[in-house]
């Protein structure tokens, strides 16, 4: 018997969920980083094993903010319930037991939405290596139960991959009998343009202050295999919404540029398997984030 199937991974931001699936892919397929609301496009993540081919749906984080951008982010997560066999939902466990003022809040436009899908459900709670204390962990779980009464709780921590079997093997359990859709050394949907584009993106996420990264889009331009055998020329544009946040980009005498180029380029390189000469540049598009057109032409909201 061989299962497949696709199971959505959906949450508030910064629960973990890029942070699961490249634990169980076991390298990294969505870019992460400390900062909420990295994640903007569904990404796919594909795991293969001798009896079973799961391909993880990691989607933006449900959040209640407004704005064009925040909309399309929202239908794209919401979207990821329609095409799955299972849904995981990322709670960030640490979060709500120092915190369980937020639960309630953070919880409340997740459940409704999740249970119309008809989806199994199973709720992750992750970071529980975070929690110093542990009896607080009993509160948490007990009104995540009052608050969810139907889903199945499993505390994990994706990042150091504690309990992440035991929430594959359950969630196996809910995949329906199926042939491999994917050759076996695949391990994402995604063309190697939107993800280099997207390490590039995670650089500056890393790089730059405050939310400067939320006003940012990368393009990859032109993408050049043929020219130099063995090397990849890459040009890729960096686009901010204001013009005083462009200088901030690029850093005094090229500094902050030149870092986020060298960071990517190695990451680039590792992904394709040969060199890559890599080039940025810093376009101003103001109110990009309020633009359709744009952010469709960005991928944003499919």
């Amino acid at each position: 018997m061989h299962k497949f199937g696709t199971v959505a991974l959906i949450g508030p931001p910064n629960a973990g969920k890029s942070t699961l699936m490249n634990q169980y892919l076991g390298q990294k397929v969505a870019i992460v980083s400390p900062r909420p609301q990295t994640t903007r496009n569904r990404i796919s993540g594909i795991l293969t094993t001798d009896d079973s081919q799961v391909v993880f749906l990691d989607t933006p984080g449900i959040h209640q903010l407004r704005g064009k951008m925040n909309r399309f982010l929202l239908e794209s997560a919401w979207n990821a319930l329609a095409s799955s066999d299972a849904v995981v939902v990322m709670l960030d466990g640490a979060l709500y037991a120092a915190k369980p003022h937020l639960l309630e809040k953070e919880i409340k436009p997740l459940v409704k939405p999740v249970a119309e899908a008809g989806r199994p459900v199973l709720v992750a709670v992750n970071k529980i290596d975070r929690i110093k204390d542990k009896p607080a962990m009993l509160p948490l779980m007990s009104r995540l139960n009052e608050l969810w009464p139907e889903a199945e709780f499993i505390p994990v921590s994706a990042l150091r991959g504690k309990e992440t079997k035991h929430l594959l093997s359950r969630i196996m359990d809910f995949l329906p009998e199926g042939p491999p859709m994917f050759p076996e050394d695949q391990i994402s949907t995604a063309p190697v343009r939107f993800m280099a584009a997207e390490i590039i993106r995670e650089k500056l996420f890393y790089s730059l202050r405050q939310e400067l990264p939320y006003t940012t889009a990368v393009e990859i331009e032109s993408w050049d295999e043929k020219t130099r055998p063995g090397m990849a020329i890459v040009n890729a544009v960096i686009y901010t919404a204001q013009k005083n946040h462009k200088g901030m980009i690029i850093g005094k005498q090229g500094s902050n540029l030149k870092k986020i180029g060298t960071d990517a380029r190695k990451e680039i390189a590792e992904l394709l398997g040969c060199k890559v000469h890599l080039e940025l540049w810093v376009k101003v598009r103001s109110g990009w984030t309020e633009d359709p057109g744009f952010l469709r032409a960005m991928g944003l909201g499919e």
